[in-house]
Protein backbone atom coordinates (compact mmCIF):
# COMPACT_ATOMS: atom_id res chain seq x y z
CA UNK A 1 0.00 0.00 0.00
CA UNK A 2 1.32 3.33 -0.88
CA UNK A 3 0.15 6.35 1.07
CA UNK A 4 0.98 10.06 0.13
CA UNK A 5 2.94 11.65 2.95
CA UNK A 6 1.06 14.35 3.77
CA UNK A 7 2.18 18.52 4.03
CA UNK A 8 1.20 18.12 7.98
CA UNK A 9 3.61 15.24 8.51
CA UNK A 10 6.47 17.37 6.31
CA UNK A 11 6.18 20.07 8.71
CA UNK A 12 6.09 18.44 12.32
CA UNK A 13 9.32 16.56 10.73
CA UNK A 14 10.63 19.41 10.61
CA UNK A 15 9.69 20.88 13.59
CA UNK A 16 10.49 17.69 15.74
CA UNK A 17 14.25 18.10 13.96
CA UNK A 18 14.84 21.51 14.92
CA UNK A 19 13.82 21.20 18.47
CA UNK A 20 16.06 18.43 18.82
CA UNK A 21 19.14 19.90 17.76
CA UNK A 22 18.04 22.30 19.99
CA UNK A 23 17.37 20.20 22.83
CA UNK A 24 21.24 18.91 21.94
CA UNK A 25 22.79 22.00 21.99
CA UNK A 26 21.42 22.78 25.67
CA UNK A 27 22.10 19.27 26.89
CA UNK A 28 26.35 20.25 25.90
CA UNK A 29 26.11 23.60 27.19
CA UNK A 30 24.64 22.33 30.56
CA UNK A 31 27.35 19.40 30.12
CA UNK A 32 30.23 22.09 29.61
CA UNK A 33 28.99 24.05 32.08
CA UNK A 34 29.12 21.37 34.53
CA UNK A 35 32.40 20.39 33.80
CA UNK A 36 34.00 23.53 33.97
CA UNK A 37 32.67 24.00 37.24
CA UNK A 38 33.82 20.52 38.85
CA UNK A 39 37.65 20.82 37.21
CA UNK A 40 38.78 24.29 37.98
CA UNK A 41 41.76 23.61 35.76
CA UNK A 42 41.89 20.07 36.64
CA UNK A 43 41.99 16.69 34.94
CA UNK A 44 38.67 15.96 35.64
CA UNK A 45 37.65 13.30 32.94
CA UNK A 46 41.13 11.40 32.71
CA UNK A 47 42.30 13.00 30.05
CA UNK A 48 45.58 13.96 30.81
CA UNK A 49 45.62 17.42 29.67
CA UNK A 50 45.75 19.81 32.16
CA UNK A 51 46.32 23.40 31.59
CA UNK A 52 49.57 24.97 32.10
CA UNK A 53 47.94 26.64 35.18
CA UNK A 54 46.53 24.11 36.75
CA UNK A 55 49.82 21.58 36.54
CA UNK A 56 51.97 24.50 38.34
Amino acid sequence: MIRATHELHERRKGRNFGLGLILFVFVGIVFGMTIVKMGNGEDVLGTGMVSQEAAQ
